[in-house]
């Protein structure tokens, strides 16, 4: 078993973390145990996590983006006081990204605070969202516009869940596996780009090799006052996109093909304002060209303004990018112009 001790949380990697989930509960002695799941995980893994629990509390809600709302945020509040939770009590998180930012958000404002551990079976959760403290909720369409940092207490990651997704859902986490090495490791990257498919479930090591990237980030700076706005590359006009197509489309994008094009479109933006040469650039566009499905609307910048402009990345008014010098190095804090912007996009539309 893999492990990634810090101050504030704790990251076990491998097949013993049901076991480890056990000895936890048992020393911690909890007052109440609350799982979260949504419709798919309460099908898929619950199964697998159950035999290791008693005296449990299940809460499950449905699938999907749009359902991280203050209206879930509620309906979990309301099983907590229902069942008289105290400060003692915590709330497992069995699931993806949704399920861990939204089950997070809950926990660390019930009563100020109640301990959370996060068991996600995404490998987007694996590598993302059930690390680093962001906590938060889509408002009004926009994307994780409440919020706070809080971190779990311990993140348990089995590769095992991975068999229980669609590939489409492997493909989602595949974005913020690839955008880890964009911003830090061009060695990963490359390894990244020589495989079409990837034996996910015993990619232990791989897992790790990435999701080590973001937890020294965020050790390094857990509020985002700096370095960890690397982690944001891609996610300004992938964010944008994300909620436009959530509002609009009877299929949303997913969130990692969302960020795909983002990357893609800011990586243009790094071309034209960093330099970032033009066959890193191609690399980069062909690499998401090859493995996400492109997104049948055309994208304008029109179309996404109101997003962008409400982007909580944003300074001062203005629009706020991490870009790319090179393959594993960031420049923060960039700004440009809605031409360069609508110029990504046509970009990524003429691909």
């Amino acid at each position: 078993m893999k492990e990634i001790i810090q101050k504030d949380f704790e990251i076990f990697l491998g097949p013993e973390i049901l076991e480890k989930l056990s000895e936890i509960l048992i020393n911690k002695e909890y007052s109440k145990i609350f799982v979260l799941m949504d419709s798919n995980t309460h099908k898929q893994c619950w199964p697998i996590l159950s035999p290791y629990l008693v005296n449990y509390e299940t809460i499950v809600i449905p699938a999907g983006e749009s359902n991280k709302t203050l209206q879930y945020a509620e309906f979990i509040w309301e099983k907590f006081q229902n069942s008289f939770a105290d400060r003692k009590a915590v709330l497992l998180n069995l699931g993806g990204g949704v399920i861990c930012d939204l089950g997070g958000f809950c926990a660390a404002t019930y009563k100020r605070g109640i301990d959370f551990i996060n068991i996600p079976t995404s490998l987007l959760a694996m590598v993302d969202a059930s690390i680093g403290g962001k906590l938060g909720l889509d408002f009004k369409s926009v994307k994780n516009s409440i919020g706070l940092f809080q971190h779990p207490k311990y993140i348990l990651i089995n590769p095992f869940f991975l068999k229980t997704l669609p590939q489409e859902e492997i493909r989602n986490g595949l974005a913020e596996v690839c955008k880890h090495a964009l911003i830090d490791d061009q060695s990963l990257f490359q390894k990244l780009a020589k495989k079409q498919e990837h034996d996910w479930e015993n990619a232990g090591a791989l897992i790790f090799q990435s999701l080590k990237i973001k937890a020294t980030i965020v050790k390094k700076d857990p509020h985002e006052k700096g370095l960890r706005k690397g982690l944001n590359f891609g996610h300004t006009i992938g964010h944008a996109i994300e909620s436009y197509s959530l509002t609009k489309d009877k299929h949303p994008l997913k969130h990692g093909e969302a960020i795909a094009i983002g990357m893609i479109c800011e990586a243009y933006l790094s071309n034209h304002l960093l330099g970032l040469s033009k066959n890193d650039l191609k690399e980069i566009s062909q690499y998401f060209m090859q493995r996400f499905p492109k997104y049948a609307e055309k994208l304008s910048y029109n179309l996404l303004e109101d997003y962008l402009k409400n982007d909580k990345k944003n300074d001062a008014g203005q629009i706020n990018f991490t870009l790319l010098k090179k393959i594993g190095k960031t420049k923060l804090d960039m700004h440009c112009s809605e031409e360069l912007i609508q110029a990504s996009l046509e970009f990524y539309s003429q691909l």
